[in-house]
């Protein structure tokens, strides 16, 4: 059983994703910003870090850029778990480093998928 990190500051995505993730037969940690993911993934070290992008204070994209610096941190790979679907969008998450971008509603599958293809890269 992995252990990962679910960080979004809606409480319902938290909820419905923590659903997906346990389904999965991983254990879940949360966190509704991502100043508290970055405590979180120092002190637990989870094996993948599913972020939202949008959040009040530091975004997605800041907190992604302060693990990668962090030397505890910067081998945790982070999926992007976001609403915004633009190409763009896309194509920013994936140059911030995130493993993989997967949008909102997510789809189980995918999203499973690509937690299992972060932990085996």
């Amino acid at each position: 059983m992995s252990k990962i990190l679910i960080v979004d500051d809606s409480p319902t995505q938290l909820y419905s994703l923590r659903q997906i993730v346990e389904s999965g037969g991983h254990q879940t940690l949360t966190a509704e910003s991502a100043e508290k993911a970055l405590e979180l993934a120092a002190d637990e070290k989870p094996e993948v870090i599913l972020m939202d992008i949008v959040m009040p204070g530091m975004s997605g994209y800041q907190a992604k850029r302060r693990l990668s610096k962090t030397d505890s941190t910067r081998h945790i790979p982070v999926i992007f778990v976001t609403s915004k679907d633009g190409e763009a969008d896309r194509v920013w998450g994936l140059r911030q480093g995130a493993r993989e971008y997967v949008t909102k509603p997510v789809n189980p599958t995918i999203l499973l998928t690509a937690i299992s293809e972060a932990m085996a890269a």
